[in-house]
């Protein structure tokens, strides 16, 4: 007899979701829309306030064993939706266009799903997780005294992925997705009056200078594998005829394969603003902000996902290289073994973080079938698992 994972109401679940999208940190109304579904499924214990505006769910076995953490994210993004059907985004300049509706309502299923199908031993946690954008939710979460009180033995996540096809199931051993974090750099001269230069201390030539030899930092032999640093804003001065710049800032995004590698490219960058501002004459400040760490998967657990694509009928793909984007989900993997796998979206779908991007909700099935898949495996085999990874 076909198992029913409710994708109907699922679906409904997205759509509600996708109407009402709330940027990062300010997730109030869609964790009480979520709350107010999980109580529903009677839990064996609800949390909220995580992190945040974050919320979870229990669902415990008659036998004590593992607990498996299930991780979806609750946050939207600061992008104008240019769609126009029926669910499209009712508040103006947000809505979900890295997919995090579409998760949600999977997740959602997987409560479901435990509510009607209780695990034989051990306990499943669906974790909803606030400021996956701005990699400050996986941080909070970590930090909060409810993950430390219900530290999980395993947290499994997925992210849509359009450009692969329907359905794939895409894995990788290892770094799955890179590490990066925003470079924010603050320049202080002097202002003056723009018919006496002389007069002032501008850092426009500071800079041209520290530009051109950021751009080439990422070409250095000392990185084994890839890095990059991506110049993302520039403002010196204000728009005044009459002022030479007293001011300036640069802004740039860092990103890399490893960790370490990470550390020495921010601070081979630190060494290239110190330099080049005393060159000027300048002082200067550097700050950080939106830090990823790079999501390492772990062996073990990734094969479980693959033979749980495997029995799904999902083809697999193993990628060769890490993702150069970043998922804060890092933050899980850093403390406890975890995988985040990739679902795809369609090799045509519009991508992530693009106005016209919407899930696609033959997904929400899918994903519901991987993750209570794999958490029905992790806690069958929890004795192999676990030796394994010890």
């Amino acid at each position: 007899m076909p198992q029913d994972f409710g994708t109907d109401l699922l679906v409904s679940i997205r759509k509600d979701l996708h109407r009402n999208p709330e940027i990062s940190g300010k997730e109030f109304s869609t964790s009480k829309r979520i709350y107010t579904v999980l109580k529903g499924f009677q839990p064996d214990a609800l949390h909220t306030g995580i992190g945040g505006t974050g919320l979870a769910a229990f669902f415990k076995g008659a036998q004590p064993g593992p607990l498996i953490m299930v991780r979806s994210e609750l946050d939207a993004l600061p992008i104008k939706e240019v769609n126009s059907f029926e669910h499209r985004s009712q508040v103006s300049g947000v809505s979900h266009k890295c997919g995090h509706d579409g998760h949600m309502a999977i997740v959602t299923g997987v409560a479901r799903y435990f509510s009607k199908n209780r695990p034989e031993k051990g306990e499943v946690m669906v974790l909803f997780q606030p400021s996956e954008e701005t990699g400050e939710g996986a941080g909070r979460v970590v930090a909060d005294p409810f993950f430390k009180e219900r530290r999980p033995d395993a947290a499994i996540a997925l992210h849509n992925l359009p450009g692969y096809p329907l359905n794939r199931v895409v894995l990788r051993n290892g770094v799955f997705a890179s590490a990066s974090k925003g470079m924010i750099v603050r320049l202080h001269g002097k202002t003056s009056h723009a018919a006496e230069p002389q007069k002032g201390l501008t850092p426009s030539m500071a800079v041209s200078d520290i530009i051109r030899d950021l751009s080439y930092l990422e070409n250095e032999p000392v990185f084994r594998s890839f890095v990059l640093l991506t110049i993302i804003h520039v403002r010196v001065g204000e728009i005044a005829f009459g002022t030479t710049p007293g001011e300036a800032v640069v802004m740039a995004t860092l990103r890399a394969y490893d960790n370490n590698e990470m550390d020495m490219l921010a601070d081979k960058a630190v060494d290239i603003v110190q330099r080049n501002s005393r060159l000027h004459g300048l002082r200067c400040d550097v700050s950080w902000t939106e830090e990823f760490l790079a999501t390492e998967n772990d062996i073990q657990i990734n094969n479980i996902v693959e033979q749980v694509a495997q029995k799904n009928g999902f083809d697999v793909t193993h990628m060769q290289r890490p993702f150069k984007w970043s998922e804060d989900f890092s933050y899980f993997t850093r403390e406890i073994p975890g995988v985040l796998f990739g679902l795809g979206a369609g090799e045509n779908h519009p991508e992530l973080h693009n106005p016209d991007y919407d899930f696609p909700d033959e997904l929400i099935e899918s994903g519901v079938k991987m993750f209570t898949g794999i958490c029905e495996q992790l806690l069958t085999e929890s004795v192999k698992w676990q030796k394994l990874l010890s």
